[in-house]
């Protein structure tokens, strides 16, 4: 199958989408790991993209295009992927429809995470990371350390990242709602998408996705 997971900041798709690729036995391409990767590598896009990050500029839409186009052309990704965190906008959903026209090919579906701002909000401004090891991850409210403020694992300090703080998370909303949710009208207009609540535990969650997403490939 060939899927792009889209839902906003929050949603769990980087969770949902590693467990659905492995249900799938597709590859999940995700915007930080390719350009990670070809920062890396050194990769002509690569180097473009590091040098408007180095400059504090946004990567442009052709580089990240680029980098998409170049990880979806390999062996692994023949038969299906799962993309994640693209395409962010419309301009990126028209070239992805442009390319997997280009080689005869299309998407299967467009799963949409679901769930409500006031949740995301909840769920990302609660996050505590320990200062020893940001591995040690705590949850205000559904995993909270025992002793608040103190990492159960090494003792260290819990604390909440800048980008975790409520103002940041809904600029982030904001930012979602105006340049990445066009592109679920974009998809329903092709009838790929298909759109579940993210809420719940990961796995009632994951076992909800592969419903929806084997009676789409059945419609």
């Amino acid at each position: 199958m060939r899927i792009v997971l889209v839902g906003p900041p929050g949603a769990g798709k980087g969770t949902q989408a590693a467990f659905l690729a492995k249900n799938l036995s597709i590859p999940h391409i995700s915007t930080g790991d390719l350009f990670r990767a070809n920062i890396s590598q050194g990769t002509e896009l690569g180097k473009q993209a590091k040098a408007y990050m180095d400059a504090g500029n946004l990567v442009p839409d052709e580089v990240t295009i680029g980098m998409a186009k170049d990880r979806m052309e390999q062996p692994d990704a023949v038969n299906g992927f799962l993309l994640d965190g693209f395409p962010r906008n419309v301009a990126q959903a028209q070239a992805l429809d442009a390319m997997l026209d280009a080689e005869g090919m299309k998407l299967d579906a467009v799963l949409d995470l679901e769930v409500s701002e006031d949740e995301v909000v909840k769920r990302i401004a609660g996050r505590r990371i320990c200062r020893n090891d940001s591995a040690h991850v705590f949850h205000a409210t559904y995993t909270p350390p025992k002793q608040e403020g103190v990492c159960d694992i090494c003792g260290g300090e819990l604390y909440q990242r800048d980008d975790d703080s409520e103002d940041t998370v809904r600029t982030r909303l904001e930012v979602y709602h105006t340049q990445t949710e066009p592109i679920i009208d974009h998809y329903k207009a092709q009838g790929l998408v298909v759109t579940i609540s993210a809420l719940g535990k990961v796995n009632d969650v994951t076992d909800r996705a592969m419903e929806a997403l084997r009676g789409q490939q059945a419609a």
